[in-house]
């Protein structure tokens, strides 16, 4: 009976062959989980390319994920499942090689997958949306008109206050592991706190947590809540630490105004691929939207206001980046109809403006700059059938200022104009009652 002896040479091309077919499967190194107010987004980070496919199954109700050819490293129990329609996650091999992720619901949402390339920041990306079933219903409003009931009725002014970042993209980093996307939403959140004290204003916050929204995404929710501002704001880093300075950015259609103005802009519309947008949803670029007639308004208001805000971040920041508004052609900027500026609080990658950033006190009086660049802005351009516009009689509705003199006190000038002292010192963004001789206050309306 002959021997059936495999040479040395077989069998290393055989181990050859195996190893090929081993390293050719894909692992599934991580899987995290994001929770936004119209969906729940799961990423799983790959150590290559694969191909998936999904099926939703009734009775229970649940979702399956196949994974061609792949294994998971490590577990799926310590996901944040909570406020989610995922009751249970769990997993298994099914036909000896593919990975099967199955999805306990507790709720009805419409899914969507799709798989990201790798870029700068991550590598091979498999991203499972699932939006809830009655937000994904909704019909898309398409750029709604300002409306006023009354010609008498007053309304507030809207702002549209952008975090920009946050989820799947970080944004920026800085020293101790400081993330521009944490401290653009405190920023945000202080922001707003000025404009809720106010009556005259209604802000309204794009992102209000850690999930990622689209640069489109952004600007609908602005034009969705009827926006007569939007501010985006940002901590960005460069190649080089010594890069320091607050600025403002609005739009530009000729091109960027600076290298810097440039390379941010480069930077901050890179921000989908991070952040994980399918291909077949990523934003347009600038076309021909920005040919409208209506736009050079838009763009001019944008510059002005701009120019307002830094001045008062001029008065904060340790430096100014520009002492005038830069342009770039920023995506999250493209709104035809709403004012839309860019805010740099400052550079993250710079250790001095990093630790800034980071405290509390800062963050304030950043906010309470961009607050009264707003302020001053709207008083001087106040938009048809708001609170700073004209009232019924035709009359100018201005907010009175008065010059502090020797003498007077807060509670004193609060007397004479029948107001509190709390309304004067919101309307002043005053940190404490005492006040110098020749500063100018503003009075603000009373009732």
């Amino acid at each position: 009976m002959r021997n059936h002896r495999r040479s040395p040479l077989a069998i290393i091309c055989l181990i050859t062959l195996l190893a090929a077919h081993v390293s050719a499967s894909v692992q599934v190194e991580d899987v995290r989980l994001w929770r936004a107010p119209d969906h729940t987004r799961v990423v799983l980070d790959l150590s290559g390319p694969t191909t998936h496919k999904v099926l939703e199954l009734a009775n229970p109700s649940r979702l399956v994920l196949d994974v061609s050819d792949a294994s998971l490293a490590g577990a799926l129990t310590d996901l944040p499942l909570d406020g989610t329609p995922i009751a249970r996650v769990r997993s298994g091999i099914r036909e000896g090689q593919d990975l099967r992720v199955v999805f306990d619901l507790s709720a009805d949402v419409n899914p969507k997958s799709f798989q990201l390339a790798p870029n700068e920041r991550t590598g091979h990306r498999l991203v499972l949306d699932l939006f809830d079933a009655e937000t994904s219903k909704q019909p898309v409003i398409a750029a709604p008109k300002k409306t006023v009931k009354k010609a008498d009725t007053r309304r507030p002014v809207v702002v549209a206050i952008d975090a920009g970042h946050g989820g799947e993209d970080p944004g920026a980093s800085g020293p101790k592991k400081l993330r521009e996307k944490h401290v653009v939403l405190q920023i945000a959140n202080r922001l707003k706190s000025k404009f809720d004290t106010s009556s005259q204003f209604r802000p309204v916050m794009i992102r209000t947590g850690d999930y990622y929204i689209t640069h489109k995404g952004r600007r609908d929710l602005a034009r969705k809540n009827q926006a007569d501002l939007f501010i985006s704001i940002h901590a960005d880093a460069f190649t080089h630490p010594s890069a320091n300075g607050a600025s403002v950015y609005a739009l530009s259609t000729r091109g960027a105004t600076s290298t810097m103005a440039q390379f941010l802009a480069d930077k901050e519309n890179a921000a989908d691929l991070v952040g994980g947008v399918a291909v077949s949803d990523m934003d347009d670029v600038l076309a021909g939207v920005l040919t409208d007639l209506s736009m050079t308004g838009t763009l001019d208001s944008s510059l002005s206001v701009g120019a307002d805000v830094l001045g008062e971040m001029g008065k904060v920041a340790p430096r100014l980046h520009k002492t005038k508004v830069e342009q770039a052609a920023f995506l999250v900027l493209k709104s035809p109809d709403i004012p839309s500026i860019l805010v740099e609080t400052g550079f993250i990658s710079n250790p001095k403006e990093s630790s800034l950033l980071a405290t509390p006190t800062y963050q304030d009086k950043m906010a309470s700059a961009i607050f009264r660049g707003v302020q001053r802005w709207f008083k001087s351009n106040p938009p048809p059938g708001t609170v700073f516009a004209r009232s019924s009689s035709g009359e100018r509705l201005t907010e009175r200022t008065v010059k502090v003199v020797r003498g007077d006190t807060l509670s004193g000038i609060a007397a004479k104009y029948a107001v509190s002292v709390d309304e004067l010192m919101r309307s002043n963004s005053l940190a404490s009652k005492t006040i110098k001789v020749g500063q100018v206050l503003i009075i603000p309306e009373s009732g």
